[in-house]
């Protein structure tokens, strides 16, 4: 399986298969997901604490170090997906929906090559 051809249905499939076939849905408050979720984000984190631009993009070289950044991302993604599930959320349409605020709260003229209105002149290099 590759994101080439994997929907995000088959994801969510997998996610709900794991959790049902251990009897965990019970555990699966939205609530509960959700801090889940902040937790593996705060260890995807860990991996690039304390790192420059240059050595956090240099993290892609080292294999066990990518593998480790996966592992982290897959169960951030997981949570994300269990969510989902929970709370019946289409992911395709909540990100097509969330991009179309985006685009109108950030247009590409104005934005291009900066992360805010006021941050021209700063160095994104750290």
């Amino acid at each position: 399986m590759s994101d080439a051809n994997t929907t995000i249905n088959d994801l969510r499939e997998i996610i709900r298969r794991f959790v049902d076939e251990r009897d965990w849905r019970q555990f699966h408050a939205p609530k509960n997901v959700a801090m889940a979720l902040a937790v593996e984000a705060a260890e995807l984190m860990e991996h690039f604490q304390w790192l420059g631009v240059d050595a956090s993009r240099e993290l892609a070289r080292d294999p066990a170090k990518l593998a480790a950044i996966g592992e982290e991302l897959a169960d951030v993604i997981g949570y994300g997906l269990a969510l989902a599930n929970e709370l019946n959320l289409d992911v395709s349409d909540a990100i097509r929906a969330k991009m179309i605020k985006n685009a109108l709260k950030y247009p590409a003229d104005e934005f291009r090559g900066r992360y805010g209105r006021e941050d021209k002149g700063r160095s994104t290099s750290n």
